[in-house]
Protein backbone atom coordinates (compact mmCIF):
# COMPACT_ATOMS: atom_id res chain seq x y z
CA UNK A 1 0.00 0.00 0.00
CA UNK A 2 1.07 3.21 -1.23
CA UNK A 3 1.84 6.00 1.76
CA UNK A 4 -0.35 9.51 1.16
CA UNK A 5 1.07 12.92 1.35
CA UNK A 6 1.28 14.40 4.83
CA UNK A 7 -0.76 17.81 5.28
CA UNK A 8 0.43 20.90 6.87
CA UNK A 9 -1.03 23.90 7.15
CA UNK A 10 0.56 27.67 7.64
CA UNK A 11 -1.08 30.29 8.80
CA UNK A 12 1.69 33.24 7.37
CA UNK A 13 1.80 36.76 8.12
CA UNK A 14 3.58 38.01 4.86
CA UNK A 15 5.48 41.68 5.28
CA UNK A 16 7.91 42.05 2.68
CA UNK A 17 9.20 45.58 2.71
CA UNK A 18 11.70 45.06 -0.03
CA UNK A 19 8.70 44.31 -2.36
CA UNK A 20 6.05 46.13 -0.44
CA UNK A 21 4.01 42.78 -0.08
CA UNK A 22 1.78 42.59 3.05
CA UNK A 23 -0.81 39.96 3.02
CA UNK A 24 -2.18 37.09 5.04
CA UNK A 25 -1.69 33.45 3.57
CA UNK A 26 -3.65 30.36 4.54
CA UNK A 27 -1.31 27.93 2.89
CA UNK A 28 -2.07 23.95 2.84
CA UNK A 29 1.02 22.43 1.20
CA UNK A 30 0.84 18.69 0.69
CA UNK A 31 4.00 16.71 1.66
CA UNK A 32 5.18 14.21 -0.32
CA UNK A 33 6.52 10.82 1.03
CA UNK A 34 9.78 11.44 -1.04
CA UNK A 35 10.11 14.98 0.13
CA UNK A 36 12.16 16.04 2.88
CA UNK A 37 11.30 18.56 5.85
CA UNK A 38 13.84 20.88 4.24
CA UNK A 39 12.24 20.84 1.36
CA UNK A 40 9.20 21.59 1.97
CA UNK A 41 10.11 24.61 4.55
CA UNK A 42 12.21 25.36 1.53
CA UNK A 43 8.59 25.57 -1.09
CA UNK A 44 6.74 27.70 1.57
CA UNK A 45 9.57 30.13 1.99
CA UNK A 46 9.84 30.61 -2.02
CA UNK A 47 5.86 30.98 -2.06
CA UNK A 48 6.24 33.79 0.33
CA UNK A 49 9.33 35.76 -1.23
CA UNK A 50 7.69 35.03 -5.13
CA UNK A 51 3.69 35.72 -3.81
CA UNK A 52 1.87 37.61 -6.39
CA UNK A 53 -1.51 37.55 -7.66
CA UNK A 54 -2.55 34.00 -9.81
CA UNK A 55 0.72 32.08 -7.38
CA UNK A 56 -0.26 28.67 -6.30
CA UNK A 57 1.39 25.24 -5.88
CA UNK A 58 1.61 23.11 -8.99
CA UNK A 59 -0.69 20.28 -8.47
CA UNK A 60 1.50 17.31 -8.82
CA UNK A 61 3.64 18.87 -6.04
CA UNK A 62 7.27 16.74 -6.04
CA UNK A 63 5.48 13.77 -8.07
CA UNK A 64 5.22 15.33 -11.43
CA UNK A 65 7.90 16.26 -13.87
CA UNK A 66 6.25 18.70 -15.95
CA UNK A 67 5.63 21.39 -13.45
CA UNK A 68 7.82 22.98 -11.01
CA UNK A 69 7.05 23.17 -7.11
CA UNK A 70 5.28 26.74 -7.35
CA UNK A 71 3.75 28.11 -10.77
CA UNK A 72 2.36 31.94 -10.94
CA UNK A 73 -0.19 32.07 -14.08
CA UNK A 74 -2.01 35.36 -15.16
CA UNK A 75 -5.84 35.70 -15.74
CA UNK A 76 -5.61 33.63 -19.07
CA UNK A 77 -3.79 30.39 -17.94
CA UNK A 78 -0.52 31.49 -19.01
CA UNK A 79 2.69 30.86 -17.18
CA UNK A 80 4.32 33.96 -15.86
CA UNK A 81 6.70 32.78 -13.34
CA UNK A 82 8.19 29.03 -13.06
CA UNK A 83 9.52 28.27 -9.55
CA UNK A 84 11.92 25.62 -8.74
CA UNK A 85 12.73 24.28 -5.61
CA UNK A 86 15.46 22.27 -4.84
CA UNK A 87 17.99 21.14 -7.18
CA UNK A 88 16.51 20.90 -10.61
CA UNK A 89 18.32 19.47 -13.55
CA UNK A 90 19.70 21.71 -16.50
CA UNK A 91 17.10 20.66 -18.74
CA UNK A 92 13.92 21.86 -16.42
CA UNK A 93 15.00 25.07 -16.01
CA UNK A 94 15.67 25.62 -20.32
CA UNK A 95 12.13 24.14 -20.38
CA UNK A 96 10.62 26.66 -17.54
CA UNK A 97 12.65 29.21 -18.76
CA UNK A 98 10.88 29.16 -22.35
CA UNK A 99 7.63 28.49 -20.95
CA UNK A 100 7.22 31.41 -18.52
CA UNK A 101 8.27 35.16 -18.13
CA UNK A 102 10.62 34.28 -15.54
CA UNK A 103 12.17 31.21 -14.03
CA UNK A 104 13.72 31.25 -10.54
CA UNK A 105 15.36 28.95 -8.32
CA UNK A 106 15.34 28.29 -4.42
CA UNK A 107 17.48 26.02 -2.62
CA UNK A 108 18.62 24.71 0.77
CA UNK A 109 20.98 22.77 -1.07
CA UNK A 110 24.52 23.65 -1.57
CA UNK A 111 24.53 26.77 -4.59
CA UNK A 112 28.47 26.19 -5.57
CA UNK A 113 27.53 22.56 -6.06
CA UNK A 114 24.02 23.19 -7.95
CA UNK A 115 25.85 26.34 -10.44
CA UNK A 116 28.61 23.50 -10.84
CA UNK A 117 26.14 20.71 -12.50
CA UNK A 118 24.89 23.08 -14.82
CA UNK A 119 27.87 24.66 -16.54
CA UNK A 120 28.00 24.20 -19.69
CA UNK A 121 24.54 22.74 -20.47
CA UNK A 122 22.17 24.78 -22.38
CA UNK A 123 19.43 26.64 -20.09
CA UNK A 124 17.42 29.19 -21.85
CA UNK A 125 17.99 32.56 -21.29
CA UNK A 126 20.06 31.15 -18.33
CA UNK A 127 21.88 35.17 -17.57
CA UNK A 128 18.10 36.17 -16.38
CA UNK A 129 17.44 32.85 -13.93
CA UNK A 130 18.44 33.73 -10.29
CA UNK A 131 19.28 31.54 -8.00
CA UNK A 132 18.66 31.88 -3.98
CA UNK A 133 19.58 30.16 -1.39
CA UNK A 134 19.43 30.09 2.48
CA UNK A 135 21.55 29.27 5.55
CA UNK A 136 21.33 25.23 6.06
CA UNK A 137 21.23 25.84 9.81
CA UNK A 138 18.83 28.70 9.39
CA UNK A 139 16.93 25.38 7.09
CA UNK A 140 17.73 23.24 9.75
CA UNK A 141 15.97 24.94 12.95
CA UNK A 142 13.16 25.97 10.81
CA UNK A 143 12.64 22.25 9.67
CA UNK A 144 13.22 21.33 13.90
CA UNK A 145 10.06 23.68 14.46
CA UNK A 146 7.99 22.70 11.74
CA UNK A 147 4.72 20.52 12.93
CA UNK A 148 1.44 19.95 10.56
CA UNK A 149 -0.09 23.06 11.90
CA UNK A 150 2.28 25.72 11.36
CA UNK A 151 1.75 29.85 12.51
CA UNK A 152 4.62 31.92 10.31
CA UNK A 153 5.22 35.46 10.29
CA UNK A 154 7.59 36.48 7.63
CA UNK A 155 9.36 39.76 7.58
CA UNK A 156 11.54 40.68 4.46
CA UNK A 157 13.65 43.52 4.43
CA UNK A 158 17.29 44.23 2.63
CA UNK A 159 17.52 41.03 1.78
CA UNK A 160 17.46 39.66 5.24
CA UNK A 161 14.77 37.46 6.13
CA UNK A 162 13.10 36.89 9.68
CA UNK A 163 10.31 34.29 10.17
CA UNK A 164 8.93 33.05 13.57
CA UNK A 165 7.83 29.54 13.32
CA UNK A 166 5.78 28.30 16.22
CA UNK A 167 7.37 30.13 18.48
CA UNK A 168 10.96 29.98 17.47
CA UNK A 169 12.98 32.86 16.09
CA UNK A 170 15.21 32.81 12.96
CA UNK A 171 16.65 34.47 10.65
CA UNK A 172 19.15 34.31 7.68
CA UNK A 173 20.29 36.70 4.91
CA UNK A 174 18.76 35.71 1.40
CA UNK A 175 21.59 34.59 -1.42
CA UNK A 176 21.41 35.24 -4.74
CA UNK A 177 23.33 33.58 -7.22
CA UNK A 178 23.37 34.09 -10.79
CA UNK A 179 23.82 31.08 -13.62
CA UNK A 180 27.28 31.66 -15.17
Amino acid sequence: MAIGATMHTFEIQLADVDRGVYEDLSLRAAQHPSETDAYLVTRVLAYCLEYEEGIAFSAGGVSTGEEPAILVKDLTGLITAWIEVGAPDAQRLHTGSKRAGRTAVYTHRDPAKLLASWRGKTIHQSEQIMVRSFDPKFIDAATQALTRRNTMPVSVTEGQIYLELNGTSLETQISSHGIE
